[in-house]
């Protein structure tokens, strides 16, 4: 889910943080239009499509936890806005897709039966021009050494 903090909003996954701020940046400056991505799919494979059933015993592990994820502010979301989907390569591995933006709109898509969502396809470069180590903080991507 993404955060807004006062240098921006970004997005928590793991051990890395991505600037949502920088990532629109760069789609703003480039001319690749959308994609599509398959709602039901993407909300099944998010655990989106067992948020609301408070008696589900199992964990996502990329999705929100239903107990912290709004779900009325997910249905006042605008539809036409695309979600953002980063590529994220680990140790040399093909990269994956991850959504970093529009988890409640992805919800609410879910939630009212549309099929698609518009969505802006990061690749793997571009994604890592926005990854940060959340375990140094947003900005630091390598810790280096204290002046002598």
């Amino acid at each position: 889910m993404s955060i807004e903090h006062a240098d921006g909003q970004w997005f928590h996954f793991g051990p890395w943080t991505f600037s949502i701020d920088a990532a629109e940046a760069l789609i703003a400056a480039r001319p690749c239009g959308t994609r599509s991505i398959d709602v039901a799919t993407w909300a099944k494979a998010y655990g989106l499509t067992r948020v609301d059933d408070r008696h589900e015993r199992t964990v996502s592990l990329i999705g929100p936890a239903s107990d912290g994820f709004d779900r009325v502010y997910a249905m006042t979301t605008d539809l036409a806005k695309p979600v953002i989907v980063a590529h994220v390569a680990i140790n040399g591995q093909t990269p994956a897709p991850l959504l970093i933006d529009g988890t409640h709109r992805l919800y609410r898509a879910w939630r009212e039966g549309v099929a698609q969502l518009p969505a802006y396809l990061l690749t793997a470069d571009e994604t890592r021009q926005v990854q940060h180590d959340a375990l140094l903080g947003p900005g630091r991507t390598r810790i280096t050494p204290p002046p002598h």
